[in-house]
């Protein structure tokens, strides 16, 4: 995959734990590009994104064992265009988790 970022927006994915769930978390960067009008369906993208690289039940089990409510687990980031296209992703499972 390519890492120009130049050719995408790059967005961090976490998972967020509270006490009773775990939250799927994107940062969006401050200077996202215009292309992108519905925060919800780039936020679907990069989540589809996300599960399609990582294994997302052992993935979330693990962070649910391992980190306290309150916690943030950096997952990575993924670049994508405002037309859906996958620029480059950079996610890792969290330690402990077999794929």
């Amino acid at each position: 995959m390519t890492t120009d970022d130049s050719e995408g927006d790059r967005f961090l994915v976490a998972i967020h734990v509270t006490e009773s769930e775990l939250e799927f978390v994107v940062r969006v960067p401050s200077d996202i590009d215009s292309g992108w009008r519905d925060p919800e369906a780039f936020q679907q993208l990069v989540a589809e994104v996300t599960w399609d690289h990582l294994d997302q039940e052992p993935t979330l089990r693990a962070i649910a064992a391992e980190a306290s409510p309150g916690e943030t687990v950096t997952l990575g980031t993924v670049t994508l265009r405002p037309d859906g296209t996958v620029v480059s992703h950079d996610l890792t499972t969290p330690e402990g988790v077999d794929e």
